[in-house]
């Protein structure tokens, strides 16, 4: 039996303006993971299974060809990966097999809510490593991104791909997205895409200063990412989200430098601008971004000279914070607390 996983992420700065192709962001991966075992069936078919689903989906192969006995919506991004990988293999003239998977996720609350961690991407992702190591594949971190990413936009069809791309390379990254349409129109097989360099697609590790202490709170709100996305862009004029873009892009190269630098202190300015410019397209769109309880949790973090903003898409799910390892952590989840916002303590997943 094979074991492998894939972590969660948080985005720390750049939401929203990430998902235009060339725009960058910063992301963290975090130690809670979609975990996946996949061994070969002894039968003629295949099963995929969840933890978190009672239903379970059965497949065989016709004409060497994955062919499913049943369906379900909840499976759709497992599925969807299989699908892609199940291509791939074929160009690859790979004898195939027929598999077990068997899915965990410690990506939600014990109540079954969502954190916003990223439980589509970090799916996607662990199905497509889940293959590489049964077949000895040998992909690197960017061919699974690659993969898997082409994967995550046939069933969602919007968004930056960050969370795949934290889920594929873990610990901290700048990520700038392609250009979707060129893969859209791309005429390339799976094979060769995945060989091929993405315009404008941007994924570089970071390390940050010592004494960085990264704070998460969850406001026990979810948020969907997709809708919030969509409505941005429909209740965005062209001036004001171009403005926006380029404010954000600048926000987040200086952001960059405080990490290259070890400047604690520039990444916490750009986390606050950061916020600010997220709340200036909030304002001009109508939509909730930063909800009153994100908007306490950074105050309350401000209180004790540390940074923070909301993370993702906002309206709910998880803020964050940049604070010095001296400063005063427990007084701060003491009041995040009070203010019904659950600290997480969470740690970055190690890089792949």
């Amino acid at each position: 039996m094979i074991s492998v996983k894939a972590p969660g992420k948080l985005y720390i700065a750049g939401e929203y303006a990430v998902v235009e192709s060339g725009t960058p962001a910063i992301i963290a991966a975090v130690d809670q993971y979609i975990t996946a075992t996949i061994q070969e069936a002894n039968g003629s078919y295949g099963k995929i299974q969840s933890n978190q689903y009672s239903q379970s989906i059965q497949w065989n192969l016709v004409n060497d060809s994955i062919h499913l006995l049943n369906n379900d919506k909840s499976f759709d991004y497992v599925l969807s990966s299989l699908m892609v990988m199940d291509n791939y293999i074929s160009e690859m003239n790979i004898s195939k097999k027929i598999f077990n998977i068997n899915i965990n996720s410690t990506l939600n609350s014990n109540d079954g809510k969502k954190y916003g961690l990223g439980s589509s991407a970090a799916v996607t992702v662990v199905i497509v490593k889940a293959i590489n190591k049964f077949y000895k594949l040998n992909l690197s971190p960017l061919q699974i991104f690659k993969l898997s990413a082409i994967a995550h936009l046939n069933v969602q069809g919007n968004g930056s791909l960050g969370d795949v791309a934290a889920s594929s390379f873990g610990g901290w990254i700048s990520y700038s997205s392609f250009d979707k349409e060129w893969l859209k129109n791309s005429e390339l097989s799976v094979s060769e895409i995945i060989n091929t360099s993405w315009p404008d697609l941007f994924i570089s590790p970071l390390t940050p200063p010592n004494d960085l202490k990264l704070l998460i709170g969850w406001t026990g709100t979810p948020a969907s990412t997709h809708n919030l996305l969509d409505q941005v862009k429909k209740d965005s004029n062209v001036g004001t989200y171009t403005t926006f873009i380029e404010s954000s892009k600048q926000c987040i190269l200086k952001m960059i430098d405080g990490f290259k630098n070890q400047d604690i202190e520039v990444i916490k300015q750009q986390i606050r601008e950061n916020r600010k410019i997220i709340k200036s397209l909030s304002n001009s769109t109508g939509v909730d971004i930063e909800t009153d309880q994100l908007s306490s949790l950074c105050e309350i973090v401000e209180s004790y000279n540390g940074a923070g903003k909301s993370s993702g898409a906002g309206g709910g799910d998880c803020g964050i914070a940049i604070v010095e390892n001296n400063s005063s952590i427990d007084l701060i989840e003491d009041e995040w607390k009070r203010n019904d916002i659950i600290p997480l303590h969470l740690n970055i997943a190690e890089k792949e």
